[in-house]
């Protein structure tokens, strides 16, 4: 059964009189050493999920895993309707009551009432396991209250508790295909449709999708790999002294890791007021033709097909000026975001022995100096 880290950062009562185990703590975001190509591709998703989520492709070992857990300590607190499983507002919970009027079997988790207690809870950021069934993702009978009490209820899944969060999906390169016919769906609607033994579902799930994996497992799928906005790829780091620092601090952190999650609590709200200050400005960043006609040219050199490449290009540009306190995009933005925006949208030959960022880095050097 998956763990959300959702659930190890919520402190309450216990159920049925047994107290509840200790939260796990989790490695501080800001004490990782190196990959900062996975990390920031990580707080742009934060700062704008319209981005598409984030691929993250390397050697074992080499903090991926950490990172994206890390990551839920850094995120802002959201507001839901207080004990809604789907993680709704209330503003999405009103016009959702209106379209039902109390005919659907979703009713039970809908509050007719016209007010609506507010709660503040953790970004949800939860973890998909390769062994999964589709009834655990997607939601099925509550077998519990078909036995005991003769009703037919919703049981939400994975996808109901990411909804507003993340959703992370370690080895995705090995996940069942099935599974990735189901996130193919839910990933371009937004919603997921549950069909189960009469009962007929309709909820949000609206998620940043973020997958690691190591590329000896085998490849991803193409159409799932396109739904990912941007693709981190990282190696083992081989500068001594940053490896000498990775050993340091993660023998502080199993020595004591709530006095080392304590000593790095100051950088962590410093993060986390930018990534505040970032979303709240997203709106107000520019980007002016000339940035955008780059960005469409870079794709045309480089024969992407569709329009992905564009349209993420300009949101991540935005979000990186965004968080960086920046009004405007420049190119330097673009240029800074191209390698992981495209690398997994080039076309693949077979024949090609240049790597997809040497190929990206090369294309970008030819169109800058054409502006010259």
């Amino acid at each position: 059964m998956a763990v959300s880290t959702e659930a190890t950062r919520t402190r309450g009562a216990s159920r049925n009189g047994i107290a509840p185990r200790p939260a796990a703590v989790n490695y501080p975001f800001t004490a990782i050493v190196g990959q900062e190509e996975m990390k920031l591709c990580l707080l742009l998703n934060v700062i704008d999920p319209r981005i598409g989520g984030v691929m993250i492709m390397g050697h074992r070992g080499t903090g991926k895993s950490t990172a994206v857990r890390a990551l839920a300590d850094v995120l802002p607190m959201i507001t839901r309707v207080k004990g809604d499983p789907f993680n709704r507002t209330p503003e999405e919970l009103r016009i959702e009551n209106e379209e039902l009027k109390g005919g659907s079997d979703l009713s039970q988790f809908s509050i007719l009432n016209s007010q609506f207690k507010r709660e503040r809870i953790p970004v949800p950021v939860v973890d998909l396991p390769l062994g999964a069934t589709e009834d655990r993702v997607c939601g099925t009978i509550d077998i519990e209250a078909a036995l005991t009490q003769g009703v037919k209820r919703f049981e939400p899944g994975l996808l109901a508790r990411a909804n507003r969060g993340f959703l992370y999906i370690d080895e995705v390169n090995l996940l069942d295909d099935h599974l990735v016919d189901v996130l193919l769906d839910v990933a371009a609607s937004g919603w997921n449709v549950v069909e189960r033994e009469g009962i007929s579902v309709r909820h949000p799930a609206r998620f940043v999708l973020v997958g690691s994996g190591n590329p000896e497992e085998g490849e991803l799928r193409p159409q799932l790999l396109d739904r990912f906005g941007l693709h981190a790829r990282i190696t083992t780091i081989t500068d001594i002294a940053q490896r000498m620092e990775i050993v340091r601090r993660r023998r502080a952190f199993d020595a004591d890791p709530h006095a080392f999650v304590a000593a790095w609590a100051p950088q962590q709200k410093a993060l986390r007021r930018r990534i505040v200050a970032a979303q709240k400005h997203l709106a107000e960043v520019e980007m002016p033709d000339d940035v955008l006609m780059f960005a469409a040219e870079l794709c045309m050199r480089l024969g992407i097909d569709g329009h992905r490449g564009e349209l993420t290009l300009a949101r991540a540009s935005c979000a990186l000026a965004a968080f960086e306190g920046r009004r405007r995009v420049t190119r330097d933005d673009v240029k800074r975001i191209a390698v992981p925006a495209l690398r997994h949208r080039l076309r693949r030959d077979p024949l090609e022995t240049t790597d997809a960022g040497e190929r990206i880095e090369r294309a970008l050097m030819e169109l800058e100096a054409s502006k010259t």
